[in-house]
C-alpha cells in the first residue's frame, strides 16, 4: 500500500498544507494568505486564529483535491508540521482564548526594553548558555513585553492560567484537543528560538527564566523533532497522528538534506536565513551569528545543531517595492527590471526596516539608499534590492567561515525569492562559490514530512531520506573578477555604516 505524508507550513504571510508521497514526490498542496496587523510603526502582529483557520482551510483543500485525484484518506499517515519561528503567542489555559495577538519575529516594539536587558546582563553571559544575543527578534523579549505592558496577560500569568507558546506549541494544543486535553508542547528547534532553552542541555534553564522574569509553569515541555505528538481531535485531518515539527529554517535545512556537517542552505523568503549544519557539538559565535538545534530525530536521537546568520528584510523588500514604492506590479517583474541593467549605477539599498540582524544586531537601524543621482531609475533600484541581499547573504557568510575556520565551497538556495535567476546570480557573483538552487520549492514542507514519516516508519534512518526524490538543481556561477568583488563589497560595508 502507498504511503503519504502530509505537511503544515505556516509562514509569516501565508501558510500550506503539502501532501508527499514515501519518495519525497509532491502529490498535492493547498495554499492560503491570511491578514498582516501593523498598529503601529514597528509593529507586527497576526490574529492566532486566523493562523489556526489558515491551517484547517489549507489543509481541507488539499485533502479534497487528494481524494478527486483518486487517493484514499487511510494513505495519509502522519502529519509534520514547520514554522514561523519566534512569533509570540499567549493564551488562556481554561478558556483557550488568545490574551493578545501573536507578536510577529520581525516586530520591533521591544527595543527600549532590549536596552534595558542589555544594561541589566552582567555575570550571566545569556549568549552563552542560549546561542541567541539579547534582541527584540527573539521570543523571550516578546513574552516579557507582554507580561509587563498587558494587563490580561499579567493577570493570567499570577493566576497561573498564562500559556506562553510559539507557532507550533499553539497549532499543536489546538489541533490535538485545545482545552479538552491538548498536548502542550514545543519541539527543541523551535525552543532553542526564545531564549529561555539551554542549548547543551536542551531544556528550560532557571538562570535564563530568572534573567527574564518568567515562570516556569507557562512554559510548554520540549519534545524532540520528531516522534509521535498526538492525534489530531477535530477538522480535515481528524484522526491522523502529528509526528514531526521543525522550526521552518531547520526544516528547510533538513528538506535540503544538509545532514553532514558543513553543509549549508540559504532561504530566501519574507526575510532570508542562512543555516550551516555543524554537527553534534554547538558553536557559539564569536562574530554575530546564533547557535541554535538544526533537529533532533526521536527522544532519544543525538541532538545537531547550526549555526545561523538572519536577514530580516529579502523579500519583503520586494513586496515593499510593488506596494508601497509601486514600481513593479508581481514580484516576478523583480528579474526583468533588474536584467535591463548590468549594475546598479552606484546605488546601494540597506533594507533595514526592522533593523540589522546578523552579523550587526543593529535593532535601531533603518533603511538606507545611498548613491542616488539624477541618472538612477527603477532599473538600478530593482537591482539594488536584489544586491542587497545577496551582500548581507555575504557578510553571514564571511562569520561562518571565521567561527568554522572552514570556507564554504558550495550554497544550497530555496524560497521564493530564489525563483529569480537575476537574485541566484548574483548571489553567486557577489560569494564567488556556485550556488545551487534547489528544483522543489516546497523543501521547508519536505523538511517537516521527513520528520514526521521518520517517526511514522516510512523512512527508518537519515540514509533512507538522503535515497528519496532529488530533481535536478540549477547551479549559477560566479561571473565577477576578484577586484571587482572585492571593491563592491567594500561600497556595500561603507553603506551599511552609514
Amino acid at each position: 500500500m502507498p504511503k503519504y505524508i502530509g505537511a503544515i507550513d505556516q509562514g509569516t504571510t501565508s501558510t500550506r498544507f503539502i501532501i508527499f508521497d514515501e519518495k519525497g514526490k509532491h502529490i498535492t498542496s493547498q495554499h492560503h494568505e491570511f491578514e498582516q496587523i501593523y498598529p503601529r510603526p514597528g509593529w507586527v502582529e497576526h490574529d492566532p486564529y486566523d493562523l489556526l483557520d489558515s491551517v484547517i482551510r489549507c489543509a481541507d483543500g488539499a485533502i479534497r483535491k487528494f481524494g478527486l485525484m483518486g487517493y484514499n484518506m487511510s494513505d495519509l499517515k502522519a502529519v509534520g508540521i514547520c514554522n514561523q519561528r519566534e512569533t509570540t503567542l499567549v493564551w488562556d489555559r481554561k478558556t483557550g482564548e488568545p490574551l493578545y495577538n501573536a507578536i510577529v519575529w520581525s516586530d520591533t516594539r521591544t527595543d527600549s526594553l532590549v536596552k534595558e536587558l542589555l544594561k541589566k546582563q552582567q555575570d550571566l553571559n545569556v549568549q552563552e548558555l542560549c546561542g541567541l544575543p539579547i534582541h527584540n527578534y527573539f521570543s523571550a523579549v516578546k513574552l516579557k513585553w507582554l507580561i509587563e505592558r498587558v494587563p490580561k496577560v499579567r493577570q493570567a500569568v499570577e493566576k497561573r492560567r498564562a500559556m506562553f507558546g510559539t507557532v507550533d506549541t499553539w497549532l499543536i494544543w489546538n489541533l490535538t484537543g485545545g482545552i479538552q486535553g491538548g498536548k502542550y508542547i514545543t519541539d527543541v528547534t523551535n525552543a532553542s528560538r526564545t531564549m529561555f532553552m539551554n542549548l547543551k542541555t536542551c531544556q528550560w534553564d532557571p538562570r535564563l527564566l530568572d534573567f527574564f522574569e518568567i515562570p516556569d509553569h507557562m512554559l510548554p515541555v520540549i519534545v524532540s523533532s520528531s516522534e509521535n505528538y498526538g492525534t489530531v481531535q477535530w477538522g480535515p485531518l481528524e484522526g491522523i497522528p502529528l509526528m514531526g515539527c521543525l522550526g521552518d529554517q531547520q526544516a528547510a535545512l533538513v528538506g535540503q538534506k544538509c545532514f553532514e556537517i558543513g553543509q549549508a542552505k540559504n532561504t530566501y523568503g519574507t526575510g532570508a536565513f542562512l543555516l550551516m549544519n555543524v554537527g553534534n557539538e554547538p558553536i557559539v559565535s564569536k562574530h554575530g551569528l546564533l547557535s541554535t538545534v538544526a533537529y533532533q530525530f526521536g527522544p532519544n536521537g543525538q541532538v545537531s545543531y547550526a549555526l545561523e546568520g538572519s536577514i530580516s528584510v529579502a523579500g519583503a523588500a520586494i513586496k515593499w517595492l510593488r506596494d508601497n514604492i509601486g514600481i513593479i506590479q508581481s514580484p516576478d517583474d523583480i528579474d526583468t527590471l533588474a536584467a535591463k541593467v548590468k549594475s546598479t549605477g552606484g546605488v546601494f539599498f540597506v533594507t533595514a526596516f526592522s533593523g540589522l540582524f546578523a552579523p550587526y544586531w543593529r535593532g535601531d537601524a533603518r533603511g538606507t539608499l545611498v548613491g542616488l543621482t539624477q541618472y538612477t531609475n527603477k532599473y538600478h533600484l530593482a537591482r539594488a534590492t536584489l544586491e542587497a541581499v545577496c551582500f548581507s547573504t555575504r557578510a553571514i557568510l564571511e562569520a561562518m567561515n571565521i567561527d568554522r575556520s572552514v570556507a564554504l565551497k558550495t550554497l544550497k538556495a530555496d524560497g521564493g525569492m530564489s525563483n529569480s535567476d537575476q537574485c541566484m546570480q548574483i548571489q553567486a557573483d557577489v560569494l564567488g562559490i556556485p550556488v545551487c538552487r534547489s528544483a522543489l520549492r516546497d523543501t521547508s514542507a519536505l523538511g517537516a514530512a521527513f520528520a514526521a514519516g521518520l517517526a511514522a516508519g516510512i523512512w527508518n534512518t537519515i540514509d533512507d531520506i538522503k535515497l528519496s526524490l532529488s530533481e535536478k538543481e540549477d547551479v549559477f556561477y560566479p561571473q565577477w573578477d576578484d577586484e571587482g568583488r572585492k571593491r563592491k563589497c567594500h561600497q556595500w560595508q561603507q553603506a551599511v555604516q552609514r
